[in-house]
């Protein structure tokens, strides 16, 4: 049954409600059964009607997301107290009231309102005291992730930073339009409290007697040279604070650096008494100085400097989730945008629909990522502005049709006021872009018209017409897992199809993803929005479900750039699908692991005390095609040879021969090599109520040598597994013992004679290149281990340590296995039988395999990184204390 759809305010509000009742009950998260019954008996109160399913996802999830506080790197400075927003009694927090309160009407729990107040608390410590007279400046870099949430915490940063005695914010949101106008329009919610083009009361400013903020940019207009010769006041006429939001664009800067001089220091001298705060969105891109050491730097670099000098007092702090370009900025330089006063890295929220769950993550990147495999015969990478597109590639239309069941199952699920998006990127050619979005919209007006022909008839009518069945095809092959069937699905296809439009986004297209025009209705809007550069970066398309990129950028921070798809996606996680090159899936699947040890460094550099200005990183050189960022950007780069070890790390054996008798003689190995050992029941934490095999400690380094030379692999990792045992016998000295692992998920209270493990189901797949040898099976993303078995087998005072290595890692959630790694500081080997449901080729054959886990110390195996100077200058003046791949110390 479908039924009619509240509008989006409605069930907001609804939301809302259930979570601030949910709130205070300071008690255990709840179940889904308290959850609805709550739901059931608030429904008459807000006269809902409507399906409680989405409604009880959306609480769901927000009461369980959990989020923590991250890390910084701060210079110590006698002359600035970190704790200078609590000892200061003065300070009335209207603004981020205000704020955090808005945040509850967003489905913010208590928990992460209060967790991003203490972040953005401590943030602002990091700034200086806006009470502090004299001249001062600072500076500081805030690291997220793409689409995690950055507006929001700079949000309440400015909040927080007005509410302590900013006069001027500037916020610099960007070098397109859409994104400018997009960060007004959350700047007016959040902030400002009035819709900065009808001066209607919105977001903040709903509540009565709140002090709206001065700002003479909106979501239209951007600070131009006439809005500099309207503006005839100065900065001091206002008592409240002024916030300006600007497109990052030379000629924008130009026009309020002669504004604010001209208005406000018409002497050449310094703006006295108005603390500035400046927040560089993106700070990555645009920003950063691309010129060569002797020349001038840029325009764009120039000038935010030159407005930043035109003050006493200021603050800028840059917020990126690609921090590639601002690590190769020379600290020696600090009249240069370089982060000399804090580096902080923000932590997403559990519920974030991230990098390592598409790409990194075994179960889900699986069903997410789509290769495109017929792109290049239709429209290929390299093309020019002229070249004539006379199709849509087939894989295109299937991510439509896609994009059409999505739709219709959001719908289902009580999902039909909230918005729905695809994405296309193919050309950054404004012609491509115009005949791809004509395309699609013939193929939607076909599909449409057909469905509404056939979606009352009985299937054998409907699947008649082409169009029914690949809209069948799609919900029973890709959407198989989204509990709706074929006969639910088919009559919900027309509203979901008829609404459908096709946007052009691009600099010289008029179309708008105004999805704030249908936030009132009970239907959110449908929009396919095709384009290039514009939604490459920065912008936000609110519940996009369907992502088709084919695109030929090789640069780290540009691919994650594009990675729009990642966000937050309750409800429909399950529905989301990202269409890319098999290249492409690689290079982000290389790329998600930089980004995660670049975080590592941050970590561990805070842990040994360092400070920005010895921010000493390096970035993992790609081994093909890719580039860490624009050659101009790495000027100051430095191309280095390291040593790098197997320490730190698990080395996985995930590429498996389909020979059953190697398999054979590996099992009978593993039964006569281990089963007279003193097998102990591998210990769990003290809340675990499984065992999940036997560990048998105090194993010799030389038996565990012998046993990984004696254990058969295939050949194509046979020189890995070579290295391996070279390398642990080359740690014989420091580390003689090891533990071992049987990993085996059924549990067990004896031993059986001989020793056999219970197997792990998982789906294996075939090499994808053609001349690789047909004998091979490959696990995707190359994981054998499940999160967490490395923490099997410890001891109680070990669980301690590795409690303290997350504590340290200021993670109020789980374990990572580094924690466990960490804990242990011994060598383990992991043995595991794996059973493939990938295809029937194998049938009930027993697949062994290993994993060999190294503690963090030494190296020995060379690896290519590109430095920044501050890490070069480190080498050079012999500095101990190298920093390896995973962000852990070593004693190179």
């Amino acid at each position: 049954m479908i039924h009619p759809a509240p509008s989006l305010n409605l069930e907001q509000q609804m939301v809302s409600a259930l979570i601030s009742a949910l709130d205070v009950t300071g008690r255990h998260a709840p179940t889904i059964h308290e959850v609805r019954e709550k739901a059931e008996h608030m429904a008459p109160a807000f006269e809902y009607s409507g399906p409680l399913d989405y409604i009880l996802d959306q609480v769901l999830t927000s009461v369980t997301t959990t989020m923590n506080p991250g890390v910084s790197l701060i210079l110590p400075d006698e002359e600035h107290d970190e704790a200078w927003p609590q000892t200061r009694r003065d300070i009335n927090w209207v603004y981020s009231n205000a704020y955090f309160d808005h945040l509850r009407g967003h489905k913010w729990t208590a928990a992460m309102r209060q967790s991003l107040g203490e972040v953005t608390l401590e943030l602002l410590g990091l700034l200086h005291d806006p009470a502090k007279t004299g001249l001062w400046d600072r500076r500081g870099l805030v690291i997220g992730q793409v689409q995690s949430g950055k507006t929001a915490n700079y949000l309440g940063l400015i909040a927080r930073a007005a509410d302590a005695g900013y006069k001027l914010i500037i916020v610099i949101a960007g070098i397109h339009n859409v994104l400018r106008s997009q960060t007004q329009i959350r700047v007016d919610e959040g902030f400002v409290g009035r819709d900065s083009v009808s001066k209607n009361p919105v977001g903040v400013g709903k509540n009565s007697g709140y002090p709206h903020p001065v700002t003479v940019t909106t979501a239209e207009s951007d600070f131009t040279s006439l809005t500099a010769q309207i503006s005839s006041w100065r900065l001091t006429d206002s008592a409240r604070p002024i916030v300006l939001v600007i497109k990052k664009n030379v000629f924008t800067l130009e026009s309020l650096h002669d504004w604010l001089k001209t208005m406000n220091a018409p002497n050449g001298a310094r703006i006295a008494s108005i603390p500035m705060l400046m927040i560089d969105d993106e700070a990555d891109h645009a920003s950063i100085n691309t010129n060569k050491p002797e020349c001038d730097p840029t325009k764009t670099n120039s000038l935010i400097r030159d407005i930043i000098r035109l003050f006493e007092q200021s603050c800028y702090v840059g917020y990126t989730a690609t921090p590639f370009a601002n690590i190769f900025i020379n600290p020696e330089d600090y009249d240069e945008l370089y982060p000399k006063d804090f580096v902080h890295c923000l932590d997403a929220p559990s519920s974030y629909f991230g990098p390592e769950k598409v790409f990194l993550d075994n179960t889900k990147s699986g069903r997410v990522t789509v290769p495109i495999m017929d792109c290049e015969d239709v429209l290929p990478i390299k093309h020019k502005k002229d070249d004539e597109l006379l199709l849509l590639p087939s894989s295109l239309t299937r991510a439509i049709n896609e994009f059409i069941v999505a739709r219709a199952v959001k719908n289902l699920r009580g999902q039909a006021a909230h918005p729905c998006s695809m994405m296309i990127n193919v050309s950054r050619f404004v012609r491509i872009q115009q005949r791809v979005r004509d395309l699609v919209r013939e193929h939607i007006k076909t599909a449409q018209n057909a469905i509404q022909v056939f979606y009352m008839m009985p299937d054998a009518n409907a699947l008649e017409n082409p169009h029914m069945r690949n809209l069948k095809h799609v919900l029973e092959h890709n959407y198989s897992g989204c509990n709706r069937n074929w006969e639910e699905v088919r009559p919900a296809l027309h509203e979901a199809a008829k609404r459908i439009k096709v946007a052009l986004i691009n600099s010289s297209s008029k179309d708008e993803l105004d999805y704030q025009a249908y936030a009132e209705g009970s239907h959110g809007l449908t929009v396919i929005a095709v384009g290039g550069l514009s939604l490459s970066r920065g912008l936000t398309l609110d519940g996009l479900c369907v992502s088709y990129v084919y695109r030929n950028t090789r640069m780290y921070d540009t691919l994650m750039q594009m990675g729009r798809w990642f966000g937050y996606r309750p409800g429909y996680e399950d529905l989301c699908r990202v269409h890319l090159s098999q290249d492409a899936i690689d290079w982000y699947e290389h790329v998600a692991e930089i980004s995660r040890e670049l975080v590592g460094q941050v970590r561990t550099m805070r842990a040994r005390g360092k400070t920005p200005r010895d921010l000493g990183f390096y970035v993992r050189a790609h081994p093909d095609r890719l580039m860490i960022t624009s050659p101009r950007k790495m000027l100051l780069g430095e191309k280095w040879t390291l040593n790098e070890s197997y320490a730190g790390r698990n080395v996985e054996f995930s590429t498996l021969t389909t020979s059953e008798a190697v398999h054979a003689r590996n099992e009978r190995l593993i039964s006569k090599f281990w089963a007279h050992k003193d097998l102990c029941s591998a210990r769990q934490p003290p809340d675990s109520k499984s065992s999940k095999g036997w560990i048998v400690c105090d194993v010799t380094n030389a038996e565990v040598a012998q046993f990984l030379r004696r254990f058969e692999v295939h050949d194509l990792v046979e020189s890995r597994k070579s290295g391996v045992v070279e390398f642990l016998e080359s740690i014989r000295r420091r580390y003689p013992l090891c533990d071992v692992l049987l990993i085996s998920p059924k549990s067990r209270s004896g031993v059986q004679n001989p020793l056999k493990l219970g197997e792990q189901r998982r789906k294996f797949s075939k090499p994808k290149d053609p001349e690789m040898p047909q004998d091979v099976l490959e696990l995707p993303k190359k994981r054998v281990a499940s999160r967490g078995d490395e923490g099997l087998g410890l001891t109680m005072e070990q669980w301690e340590s590795a409690d303290a290595n997350r504590l340290k890692r200021r993670s109020n959630s789980g374990f990572i296995d580094l924690d466990f790694r960490l804990a242990r500081n011994r060598p383990l080997l992991m043995i595991h039988v794996l059973k493939n449901t990938g295809d029937n080729s194998t049938g009930d054959m027993r697949m062994p395999t290993i994993c060999m886990s190294f503690p963090v110390a030494h190296f020995d195996k060379s690896v290519k990184v590109v430095a920044s100077p501050t890490w070069v200058k480190m080498q050079r003046n012999g500095v101990p204390g190298v920093l390896d791949p995973n962000g852990e110390e070593d004693d190179h």
